[in-house]
Order: structure tokens, then sequence, then C-alpha cells
């Protein structure tokens, strides 16, 4: 069996990771790739009022089962499938039905903090950092929290000041410095495509590895 490529793609919210993650699945298509969202793997707070729970802090990495996330990931490394969590951010709570996920080629995992825990991050082939700045940040994440996850604008600048910058300053943006790229998403074109002909050429190489 062909050793999958372990892609992480990190960054702050807002910055750009998941629309990278998403180019990557559309380019090479889901027979040869597959993904992982950090965000499906938010602790459940149904166990809360939708009050309380809506005051926690979601950007620190012990709001997310990311122990979880990796024995995920090294179940799809091991050639097995795997029914990875659904999250409603409107009521913070993990939804009933699963996902199932099959291991392919090339396993994206994206989200805030693929480089905070060491074990997962050593299981990477290949990590890339999404820098973009602050204020188009906060912009991106008013008009996805508007839109798809029902927050009124209070709660979304509420959640930005008083959490989400200090959790990027915190965990996210050190994860930088272990990063195998940074990609600067506002002022470098040339990334993507050079980046998407790398991994193909690393997803060629692999294969006929494991032919040989």
């Amino acid at each position: 069996m062909q050793k999958p490529i372990l892609l992480g793609i990190i960054g702050g919210s807002g910055s750009g990771k998941t629309w990278l993650a998403q180019h990557v699945l559309e380019s090479f298509g889901p027979e040869k790739a597959t993904l992982l969202e950090q965000d499906w793997y938010y602790r459940d707070l149904s166990h809360l009022p939708v009050e309380i729970a809506a005051r926690s802090d979601f950007d620190t990495p012990d709001a997310l089962e990311l122990d979880l996330l990796e024995n995920h990931l090294i179940e799809l490394l091991e050639g097995k499938g795997v029914k990875a969590p659904q999250y409603d951010f409107s009521r913070f709570s993990r939804k009933k039905d699963t996902l199932s996920i099959e291991p392919r080629p090339l396993i994206v995992v994206e989200g805030l903090f693929i480089l905070h825990q060491p074990t997962l991050a050593q299981r990477l082939d290949l990590s890339v950092f999404v820098e973009t700045p602050c204020d188009m940040r906060l912009l991106r994440r008013i008009r996805r929290d508007l839109s798809e996850r029902g927050y009124d604008l209070d709660t979304v600048l509420d959640f930005w000041e008083r959490i989400q910058y200090p959790g990027f300053t915190k965990y996210v943006r050190p994860q930088a410095q272990k990063a195998s790229l940074i990609w600067d998403s506002l002022q470098d074109s040339s990334f993507v495509p050079a980046f998407l002909a790398d991994l193909q050429n690393r997803i060629t190489r692999n294969a006929a590895k494991s032919t040989s």
C-alpha cells in the first residue's frame, strides 16, 4: 500500500487556510486527496446553556480533542477509514452524524493548531503557515460568522477582541517558526501554482516507491 503524504495547513482565523486546503482538494480530486478539518474536533458543549457555551474560549488548543484528530490521522496513514465528527457552531455541540473519510495518497489536515501538538506535528510530511494581515482576517471572520454561523456583529467583535486575537498571538503565530513553508497570501501570487506542482511531484515519487 502506498503510504499517504500528510500535509498540514495552519494559519489564523480568516487567513485563507481553508481556501488553500479546498484548492488542493479540487486540484487533485477525490481519488487522490482527502481532508480532515481541525474544526470538526471541537469539544461538545451541549451540556452547557448556549449563552454560557458561547463565551467559551475556542481559540485555545484545550478547546479541541487534538488526540482524537491525531488518532484519526494515524488510522488513515495505516490505510483505515475513519468516522470524523461534525460540529454545529450555532449550538456549540457535536452533530449526531459523522463523516466517513477514506485514506488517499494525499491527506490534508488544516486548522489553527496543527503544529501545536508535537506528536501530531512530527507526523506531517509538509506544512504551510498562511500569513495574512490582521485587518483582512477580521473582515473575513465577520463575513463568515454572520453568513454561515448565525452570529451577530457584536458577538463576532467581542470574540475577536477578547479571545481570538490573544489566542492567535499566544498559540497560532508561534507555529510559523515550525512550518516547512510560509505563504504571504496577499503578496505571493506565485506560491500556489508552485506548491501544487511540488505536491504533484511528491505524490508521483511516492507512488513510484510503492511499486518498486
